[in-house]
């Protein structure tokens, strides 16, 4: 969207030459009056004193090279877009990169004199570089990588993956700003075409309405009467406190939610049908109003999808397909996404979210599970609690205990629980049955190792009545 309406998708220049290869001689060998370059073409010769490399500029996208971050160190990228800079020469390009040792919500626009020439890579076949790259990991990095990272879209086919990743691969916004706080975002987000020429958006922080300029949110905030979300309050400790939002009778305030949302979520395709969420929003309170920390969503009516492509917006949309009766999932899921903003992460407020999301299960009678597939953060959030909440139980309780029993007292699935114990080698084969090891050594050291919890929820605060229940 916003920045491919001023990028290349194609590369115009021949592919990076070898580092042996020399200029075409003209005139019988002559290599005084070499054949000229086409206008958008240059060639850089590395330095002398080194191993003598010609590199093509621009880089072509899918260029690999080593970029300086913002560490002051040079770690591999691949280049995934080029544009022109504004009023530059005809080689003057920016480079939109991935940095292939990390996460996406880091890929970044930079400029010609952040990555070295020197390291240039010619393209090399993608199947064969993943193999030698694993090969190369230690056993410690490959079990970082399977803690940290997760697919995102198991849902969707092969091609509507690929148009689905084309059209996001560029961040369209680089910057918001929210409240009294200026957040560099992740991730693409299609907002409407009106805002395809925005680097950074301003939100209100409480109708999260989103403008172009400054001076219009400043104009706005002097109208705006909300100054919490458009909502039931239905917890307050201290100055912790949970709205629900009913999509269906506040749709503005939940797209809107939605698309700020997407920002910072790469997993998660953007919701339009809201009507059949209820969104829980936590806020810090103060004497300006409730401000939005974080929020997680939750359907109401069970339904079938498909996958729409909508090529005005550049993503795919999951729209209705049919109704299933029922009221609530068949799946049992309790949420649907989550989120905690960048400036309010590892306070312990997403644990308090996913917390908060199994209270309200208990509160129905039923046991609860996240949507997947989870993003990467969300997945290590989500163990960590479940190993938590499990091991705190098994320290205290005496005698036996079975899944089923861990599941009723929890309002976790059975299928969680039987999973974290297993990652936790806690589940062993004796005398023909699975049973649970529970020594209170190796329990003690599995706490150890999850980390602290985050905020607990004060049950006796809540005051929810179930959706069902509601009249």
């Amino acid at each position: 969207m916003g920045s491919s309406a001023n990028t290349e998708t194609n590369g115009t220049g021949p592919s990076p030459s070898s580092s042996n290869q020399k200029p075409p001689a003209m005139n019988g060998g002559d290599l005084s009056h070499p054949p000229p370059l086409a206008l958008d073409q240059a060639i850089v010769m590395s330095d002398p004193s080194k191993k003598r490399k010609m590199v093509m500029l621009p880089l072509e996208v899918g260029t690999r090279v080593m970029c300086r971050w913002r560490d002051g160190k040079h770690h591999p990228v691949k280049v995934i877009e080029r544009r022109r800079i504004h009023k530059g020469g005809p080689n003057d390009y920016e480079y939109y990169v991935h940095y292939t040792e990390f996460n996406r919500r880091l890929d970044e626009w930079t400029h010609l004199d952040q990555l070295d020439l020197d390291s240039v890579e010619c393209a090399v076949d993608e199947k064969v570089e993943e193999k030698v790259t694993s090969l190369k990991m230690t056993r410690h990095q490959k079990r970082k990588i399977d803690e940290t990272h997760v697919e995102g879209h198991e849902e969707l086919d092969a091609a509507s993956l690929r148009e689905h990743e084309e059209f996001t691969k560029v961040k369209n916004i680089a910057t918001i700003e929210l409240g009294k706080y200026e957040i560099e975002t992740w991730y693409f987000s299609p907002f409407p075409p009106e805002y395809n020429d925005c680097v950074k958006l301003f939100f209100c922080e409480f109708c999260l309405n989103f403008m172009k300029r400054k001076e219009q949110l400043q104009r706005h905030m002097r109208k705006c009467d909300l100054k919490h979300p458009p909502g039931d309050e239905i917890y307050r400790s201290g100055t912790l406190s949970m709205f629900e939002v009913d999509g269906k009778k506040n749709k503005v305030y939940a797209q809107n939610l939605c698309y700020l949302a997407k920002l910072f979520l790469d997993h998660k395709t953007l919701y339009y049908d809201v009507d059949l969420f209820l969104f829980y929003v936590l806020c810090e309170c103060d004497d300006r109003g409730c401000h939005m920390v974080g929020y997680f969503s939750k359907v109401i009516q069970h339904i079938i999808y498909r996958y729409v492509w909508f090529p005005l917006f550049g993503l795919l949309i999951k729209r209705n397909f049919y109704w299933v009766q029922e009221k609530h999932s068949e799946e049992a899921y309790n949420l649907a996404c989550i989120l905690t903003l960048p400036p309010y992460q590892r306070k312990g407020y997403g644990k308090f979210l996913i917390a908060f999301s199994y209270e309200l299960s208990k509160k129905e009678g039923k046991v609860g599970t996240p949507e997947r597939p989870l993003s990467d953060l969300g997945l290590l959030s989500y163990r960590g609690y479940w190993t938590r909440v499990l091991l705190d139980i098994l320290k205290k309780h005496k005698g036996n205990i079975s899944i089923k029993e861990l599941s009723d007292m929890t309002a976790i699935k059975a299928e969680d629980i039987l999973s974290t114990l297993q990652s936790l080698e806690l589940i062993q084969y004796r005398k023909g049955q699975h049973v649970i090891c529970a020594d209170p050594k190796v329990l003690d050291r599995h706490l150890k190792a999850a980390g602290r919890g985050g905020l607990d929820v004060d049950v006796s605060k809540l005051i929810w009545t179930p959706y069902k229940d509601q009249s």
